[in-house]
This record gives structure tokens, C-alpha cells and sequence, in this order.
């Protein structure tokens, strides 16, 4: 009978903390197996819920200590239903100027919510592809990171924006 209680309780907690994010369109997440490989892309199929509104669009990235950089550069690739492409090149800060990770969370696994585009109207109906692949460098070396340490998780986010 206890057991069924504490079974309850986290059930009805993780109820509250999910319906409270009442801005997610579409929040997903995938798992990097050990390391992220430089040729490996995340891709990610969304729908829009519709053609008129805005909407922000995130990267989520979820890393522990073993990520041993201060920046993080992405290639974010949007292919439209109808087969248009924007691609982009982004670098994100991951580290405080003394090293500690930035990002949300208490254990050695940071959670960072990383802006990709704000203000975006999906004008074609249809599914979209959303492309996410790292593109690091060493200082004075051509050749990109062959495999990525530390990042576990990679997610893409649609919210809508926030109504204050």
C-alpha cells in the first residue's frame, strides 16, 4: 500500500512539472552514444501545429565534466516540406570564464537551453527536418574533433513565445 502511494506522488509531481511548461510546441531529445562523432547529424521531424503563428526554436544540449571545451559549435540545417534548406553555423558558450559548465542542473550532467531562432512563422504545412551536427575545432588544427566527449543528450525545442 505504501509502495503504491510513493508511486502516486511521483506521478502526480511529474504531471505538475510537465503541464506547467505550457510554452513547449514540441520538445524532443536523443541520446549520443559515448561520443559524438564529427560525421554523425541528430535529426528531428516536426509538424507545426499551424502556418500563422511565431514560435521560438531551441537546441537543448545536456553535457557532463567530460566536455572539455569552453564554446560549442553547431551546424543547424531547417529543410522545409517543400524542399528548401537553411543552414546555419552557430557557437554557444559552455563555460564560465573559470571553467565551471553552464547550464541548469546538480549533479555533474548540465542541461543548456540554447537559443537557435526566434520569431519563426513555419509557412509551409508539412514536416519539417531539423539537422544538428557539432563542428569543433582545436586551436591550430584543420582537422575538425573526429569525436566528442561529453555530450550525452541533444535535443530541439518549438515554444511558444513567452506572454508577460
Amino acid at each position: 500500500m505504501l509502495q503504491n502511494r510513493v508511486v502516486l506522488f511521483f506521478v502526480l509531481v511529474s504531471f505538475v512539472f510537465v503541464s506547467c511548461d505550457s510554452n513547449r510546441v514540441f520538445d524532443e531529445y536523443k541520446s549520443v552514444p559515448n561520443k559524438w562523432h564529427k560525421d554523425s547529424v541528430i535529426s528531428f521531424k516536426v509538424s507545426p501545429p499551424d502556418s500563422i503563428n511565431t514560435y521560438n526554436l531551441f537546441v537543448n544540449l545536456r553535457n557532463t565534466n567530460a566536455y572539455k571545451y569552453n564554446n560549442l559549435f553547431l551546424i543547424i540545417e531547417m529543410v522545409f516540406p517543400h524542399g528548401k534548406t537553411i543552414k546555419d553555423t552557430l557557437e554557444y558558450k559552455m563555460t564560465e570564464p573559470s571553467g565551471k559548465l553552464l547550464g541548469t542542473g546538480y549533479t555533474d550532467v548540465k542541461e543548456n537551453k540554447l537559443w537557435y531562432k526566434d520569431q519563426v512563422v513555419f509557412k509551409e504545412t508539412g514536416e519539417y527536418t531539423v539537422n544538428i551536427q557539432h563542428a569543433m575545432r582545436e586551436n591550430g588544427k584543420v582537422n575538425g574533433v573526429k569525436e566528442l566527449e561529453g555530450v550525452t543528450d541533444i535535443g530541439f525545442r518549438i515554444e511558444n513565445p513567452s506572454i508577460e
